[in-house]
């Protein structure tokens, strides 16, 4: 991949017993919004580290920008914003504060990068002389995001920056994202959550440290192995249980008020979508289109 801007070859990370990272080969290319899904555990912030030079791999190599992580980390951490998991920021420092104090360690001035964040932190700035500790969640986003971004990273490393908040800043910040990009940032996100994974040009799901497939959302359901079905009943719990218990099942699971069930040949026994259980209850089964999370399921069962 000609215009790539982060490349990593088998990447291998371990704490004691735990292996956190296995084997994981990686490329994104330059403008790209990548997302990396997948539940908490995954190994998705131990790549990040990894990635921004603040943690060394145990083996395999990274890239970033040109840029070895490991040799070339003090060029790279001037070249990349990171916002991480967890707000970690300045507390007692105020909004304005702290903005001014990252713009300083990466010798430059609110004033002459303010043209980047301004569409972000004119959100919070009514608010830039309180303290960031007693921000709201989605300010505490806007402001860290806004402290990423003020040195002009060329990439821009964001670990679940939407873990906790609410979905209308949720939804404000994923705009953000794309006004950024549009700008010729390069953006990496992690994020648990698999509907914000249709928001990104390509995706990586991984899950214990495994990347399990890197492609396009939409390439990624269109590869879905089987039928899906929905199926609901008036107990969709015992159905669950029965369900599990066919032998021509071959997956079930919950999925909001419905379940979602996938055979190993075909809906058996059912010339109609309708059917009845032992005790009489209704079931319905509807065939339809794979999510994201149907797919991630998929792939770890395999």
């Amino acid at each position: 991949m000609d215009n790539a801007i982060l490349k990593c070859l088998s990447i291998n990370k371990r704490y004691g017993d735990v292996q956190a990272l296995t084997n994981i080969d990686l490329t994104v290319k330059k403008g790209e919004l990548f997302g990396l899904i997948g539940p908490d555990g995954a190994g998705k912030t131990s790549l990040f580290r990894i990635l921004t030079s603040l943690l060394p791999a145990d083996s395999g190599t990274a890239v970033v920008n040109g840029l070895d992580v490991e040799k070339d980390f003090r060029e790279l951490r001037r070249q990349i914003g990171y916002m991480p998991g967890r707000f970690s920021l300045y507390q007692d420092l105020s909004v304005e504060e702290n903005l001014n104090f990252f713009a300083t360690i990466f010798n430059t001035t609110v004033k002459e990068n303010y043209h980047l964040v301004s569409d972000i932190y004119r959100h919070i700035e009514p608010f830039k002389n309180r303290r960031a500790g007693k921000l709201s969640g989605g300010m505490k986003q806007k402001l860290a995001l806004s402290c990423a971004l003020i040195h002009k990273p060329t990439v821009l490393f964001l670990d679940e920056p939407t873990t906790g908040v609410d979905p209308v800043s949720r939804k404000e910040f994923w705009e953000m994202l794309k006004n950024l990009k549009e700008q010729g940032i390069t953006i990496i996100v992690s994020t648990p959550y698999m509907d914000e994974a249709g928001l990104c040009d390509r995706i990586a799901l991984i899950q214990h440290g495994k990347m399990l497939s890197v492609e396009t959302p939409d390439r990624i359901t269109a590869q879905f192995p089987h039928k899906l079905y929905r199926a609901e009943s008036k107990n969709n719990y015992a159905l669950l249980g029965a369900l599990r218990q066919n032998p021509e099942v071959k997956s079930a699971y919950m999925f909001g008020e419905y379940l979602h069930v996938v055979f190993k040949d075909k809906l058996p026994h059912y010339d109609e979508t309708n059917s009845k259980s032992e005790d009489n209850t209704q079931i319905v089964f509807n065939e339809i289109e794979p999510c994201i999370e149907d797919c991630f399921i998929a792939l770890m069962n395999e």
